[in-house]
């Protein structure tokens, strides 16, 4: 399964209903297991954003209609990003053209000819 790290902020109206956070991310933990999802951990944050949640999704439309239902329930909003383990990670780098180890050292200056002593 992929990968996800969904970003949220409290809308208004979830800032309003914030005594219930705990609960909510409980049931739509267990709405998306049922549908195939495994949530990681959900942690609550002090900074720029609310929330992060790390997700595991059967697909990439099951991961955009469950987001899609947990904005439209109007207490989030949120940012979505794929995340690549190292495994996933290796995979993907294989695919590259020219980026083995030779290529991170840096180019050697060429030689100056010497200059003649008068």
């Amino acid at each position: 399964m992929a990968t996800y790290v969904v970003l949220y902020k409290f809308t208004t109206e979830g800032a309003k209903n914030i005594r219930a956070t705990i609960k909510r991310a409980g049931r739509i933990r267990q709405q998306n297991a049922r549908v195939g999802f495994k949530i990681r951990n959900v942690y609550w944050l002090q900074g720029q954003y609310d929330m992060i949640a790390i997700v595991e999704a059967p697909t990439e439309e099951a991961m955009m209609g469950a987001m899609l239902n947990v904005v439209a329930a109007g207490n989030v909003s949120s940012m979505t990003m794929r995340a690549f383990d190292s495994t996933e990670m290796s995979r993907i780098l294989a695919q590259t053209v020219g980026l083995d180890d030779d290529d991170e050292r840096p180019a050697r200056p060429a030689k100056k000819s010497a200059a003649k002593k008068r």
